[in-house]
């Protein structure tokens, strides 16, 4: 599949180069795990559930502060992703071979790599059991297991997925069928959903909208397209000063917008989305699409939802400030598993990992934790193939930016930070534990604006 290379024709600038060159001198180079464990120990100083953004970032923090030999890693899958970057995948802009890269190559090196699937947790033995039999023990428990997709609490899905003119920019399985929808798209409805529950990179359902809106227009299908975002949400987004702006693009480029309505069943052989309304629970309306894009309904893994690290929902029930686990001392929450009140993305993670390092550092010297977590998240919001609106806030839902300029507008530089900064960010500091976040560059934006 030839990615979308003519929509914008801009060199890769070199505009935030300097960020990349922070931290460097502590990074060495990178070093191949060779590979899982089959005789893996019984007892880890730490064990971390998880080889996701969240999962490898810490077991690298906690390599240098317990040593390689004491960390391990709980992990079935064989190639690690950089999900955000799928974004760009289902519109075309990017390939998707550069998301991804095997486990083996992300684990810390000396640090144990155990190929399997926890199946249950037993926090008060101290201990976790894995879908190959095994019982592993350890001091402490960074959770980090990440969201679960439930396409099939669509009816449909995902056996829809083999029909065409449908696609998910959510699964590895499904983003290229985004792409494959948007080229093959001649005329009528342009559907875009997001689900009644929480999601991960909750601008994401609305970010190929805008591509797709950006697509047509380039390859002059705009007029026959109508395109559709129905969302269970009551807004466009959750801090107003991004949504104004959003409201603002959804104005101007004639798109239109349907709040409250929930994607219940796809009936792809005969290309029919149907909707529930939920202010009218029971009330459905069928809406015929020449493409269609699902945001799957989410929830936490379910090793997760019946063991006592969970709350009432299912989601592992941390403090919000420090990340520790609100009934077991020596258990630590990380990412889209927890129930952090703020959005779930990879910048939350990043910001997350630097809290929660200080936090077990502090709580193996049997001190009180004291840096505190401010709900950082961010959501680029792509909203071409050459434009981004940085949205950055906190637990309040305010607005904490990095940049000393208006975040709120549409911007190439922010683009080229998503697009090729980000990545580059991602894989040779974030995960290696060097990179915890933005607020150090607010810092310095700030001081030399004062």
């Amino acid at each position: 599949m030839v990615p979308l290379v003519a929509v914008v024709a801009v060199p890769r600038a070199q505009l935030f180069a300097c960020l990349l060159r922070l931290g460097t001198q502590q990074v060495g180079p990178l070093q191949l795990h060779t590979g899982a464990s089959h005789t893996a120990r019984k007892h880890y100083e730490v064990l971390v559930l998880g080889g996701g953004s969240g999962g490898i970032t810490m077991a690298a923090r906690m390599k240098r502060k317990v040593g390689a030999e004491n960390v391990a890693v709980v992990e079935p899958s064989e190639r690690h992703f950089y999900q955000p970057i799928w974004t760009l995948v289902g519109a075309g802009a990017k390939q998707l071979s550069s998301s991804g890269r095997p486990t083996a190559s992300v684990i810390p090196s000396g640090v144990e790599w155990i190929k399997a699937r926890v199946v249950e947790l037993n926090l008060d033995k101290n201990c976790i059991h894995t879908d190959n039999g095994k019982e592993i023990s350890y001091r402490y428990l960074i959770i980090a297991l990440g969201i679960q997709l439930d396409y099939e609490k669509i009816k449909g899905l995902p056996e829809g997925f083999a029909h065409p003119k449908i696609g998910s920019n959510y699964s590895v399985k499904t983003v290229e069928k985004t792409w494959k929808a948007l080229q093959d798209f001649k005329e009528g409805n342009a559907v875009f959903t997001f689900p009644n529950t929480p999601v991960k990179c909750a601008g994401a359902p609305q970010k190929i909208m805008y591509l797709s809106e950006a697509y047509f227009r380039k390859t002059g299908k705009r007029s026959k397209a109508n395109i559709i975002f129905n969302t269970s949400l009551g807004a466009i987004f959750g801090v107003k000063k991004y949504a104004d702006a959003l409201q603002e693009i959804i104005r101007e480029r004639n798109l239109t917008v349907n709040y409250k309505q929930n994607l219940i069943e796809v009936r792809a052989d005969k290309q029919e989305a149907v909707f529930e309304n939920l202010d009218k629970p029971g009330e459905t309306q069928v809406i015929s699409y020449e493409m269609l894009h699902v945001t799957p309904p989410m929830s936490p893994p379910d090793v997760l939802k019946t063991s006592p690290v969970a709350d009432a929902a299912g989601w592992v029930d941390v403090d919000k400030e420090t990340l520790q686990h609100k009934r077991y001392p020596n258990v630590f929450g990380i990412g889209d598993c927890t129930n952090l009140p703020t959005s779930k993305t990879a910048a939350a993670v990043a910001a997350q990992s630097g809290i929660l390092d200080r936090t077990i550092s502090l709580i193996m010297k049997n001190q009180t934790p004291t840096k505190k977590y401010d709900g950082y998240t961010s959501c680029p919001l792509v909203t071409g193939y050459n434009r981004v609106i940085l949205a950055e806030f906190d637990y309040k839902a305010e607005p904490l930016e990095t940049f000393p300029v208006d975040q709120s507008k549409e911007r190439l530089s922010m683009y080229l930070m998503k697009a090729d900064l980000m990545p580059l960010l991602y894989w040779n500091m974030m995960l290696r534990g060097y990179w915890g976040g933005p607020a150090f560059l607010r810092k310095l934006f700030h001081l030399g604006m004062s």
